[in-house]
C-alpha cells in the first residue's frame, strides 16, 4: 500500500498518513480485517518516523476505524456503511465548522452560505 506523502504540505505527515488511510477505509478500498503493515514496516517502506505512523494509527484507532490486536497486528475495523458515513460525516463538521464561522463572521447570511454550498454540490455532480 503506498500513501502519497510530502515534507513540502503544511499538513503534519501523521495527518497525511491519517486521511489518507481513513479516505481508503471510507472508500471501501480497504475492507473490514484487512491487515495493515507493522508500524515499522510502514515507516520503513514510507520513509518517515515510527513515530509518525504510531500516532496516524491511534488516531484511526480512536475513530474506530482501526483495531489492534496483540501480537497479531492492526486490521481495519468492521464498520457498516451507516458507521461509515457517521465517520465521513464528523470529519465533514469538524472541517466546515471554522470555515462556516469565519464565513458568518464575514457578514455572510445562512441563505448565502447555503446557496454557494448547493452551487459547490452541483459542480461537483457535474464533475464527477
Amino acid at each position: 500500500m503506498l500513501l502519497h506523502l510530502s515534507d513540502l504540505s503544511p499538513e503534519p505527515l501523521h495527518q497525511q498518513v491519517s486521511r489518507q488511510l481513513r479516505e481508503k477505509i471510507l472508500a471501501g478500498d480497504l475492507q473490514e480485517g484487512d491487515s495493515l503493515p507493522s508500524i515499522r514496516s510502514f515507516a520503513r517502506d514510507h520513509r518517515v518516523s515510527v513515530i509518525t505512523v504510531q500516532r496516524a494509527y491511534e488516531d484511526l484507532n480512536r475513530e474506530g476505524l482501526l483495531v489492534g490486536r496483540q501480537g497479531k497486528g492492526v486490521f481495519v475495523a468492521s464498520l457498516d456503511g451507516k458507521g461509515k458515513q457517521m465517520i465521513a460525516l464528523d470529519r465533514l463538521r469538524e472541517a466546515l465548522a471554522p470555515i462556516l464561522r469565519e464565513a458568518r463572521q464575514s457578514g455572510l447570511t445562512e441563505k448565502d452560505i447555503k446557496r454557494l454550498i448547493d452551487e459547490i454540490v452541483r459542480a461537483e455532480e457535474v464533475g464527477s
